[in-house]
């Protein structure tokens, strides 16, 4: 008889455990994703603060518009330029502001284009060691205010405010120390092999910001100005082209549109 009652009772344990109240567990729900802090990052030009992926980005440099992108900016750093400061500069006579661009070639090593020697010479970084003539040119201390690469890279190394060193011993029409009121702008370039259009189109499109800002610019080469030393640009740069792509009076290139020898 005990017998029996066991069995219904686990019977009935088991009839109660089958018709009990199921606990439903909430449906799965994810974490809300926790986003990245937005990162704010300055207008190289203006300076205002806007969040960097609304920025116009140019050599790890933020712009907030296109206007400012391709301007010089209040510090005379150009915005569509690779900014490579050199130490080889100094501060401009008082009151003095650009009045020349000089135009010069380099190649380094001699002949030779494409590589980062140029920097590395305005930067005083030249390993003397990569080649025999670097040795020889190391411990000078020069640089240009922009260099243009065969492929119309346009690289900055120092600000158009500043003096940069470039034309060493030099006259125009009298007045030396070309340093002291220009600009030098070095094209890629030996003297023997013509310049590409690539060159003259990024020229074109820095002169047209400089001149937006210097409004009484003239335009001549480092031969013009130190003729018992330097033959740059050479002659395969094309004075011609220059003055009809840049509009440019005759007053602005007093040395004239012929090839210099």
């Amino acid at each position: 008889m005990l017998k029996w009652l066991l069995l219904g009772a686990l019977a009935a344990l088991f009839y109660f455990w089958l018709k009990r109240p199921k606990i439903v567990s909430p449906p799965f729900r994810s974490q809300p994703r926790i986003s990245e802090p937005l990162k704010i990052v300055p207008c190289a030009y203006c300076g205002v603060h806007l969040p960097a992926q609304d920025g116009l980005l140019h050599d790890a440099r933020f712009y907030c518009c296109q206007a400012h992108a391709n301007a010089l900016d209040p510090a005379g750093w150009y915005g569509q330029a690779n900014w490579r400061p050199s130490p080889n500069f100094d501060s401009r006579p008082d009151g003095m502001q650009p009045e020349l661009v000089l135009l010069h070639h380099i190649s380094l090593p001699p002949g030779q284009f494409g590589q980062n020697y140029i920097s590395d010479f305005f930067q005083n970084k030249l390993d003397q060691a990569a080649h025999p003539y670097f040795a020889e040119i190391a411990e000078q201390k020069v640089s240009s205010h922009f260099l243009i690469d065969r492929n119309g890279l346009i690289t900055q190394f120092v600000s158009a405010q500043k003096r940069a060193w470039h034309a060493g011993v030099s006259n125009f029409f009298g007045r030396e120390q070309c340093n002291d009121f220009a600009i030098g702008v070095e094209l890629e370039g030996d003297g023997e092999t013509i310049f590409t259009d690539a060159q003259y189109v990024a020229l074109a499109q820095l002169l047209k910001v400089l001149a937006g800002v210097y409004t009484n610019l003239r335009f001549a080469g480092h031969s013009d100005v130190a003729p018992a030393r330097k033959t740059d640009p050479g002659i395969y740069f094309d004075w011609q082209r220059l003055q009809r792509e840049n509009h440019l009076r005759p007053d602005q290139l007093p040395f004239g549109l012929a090839f210099r020898v």
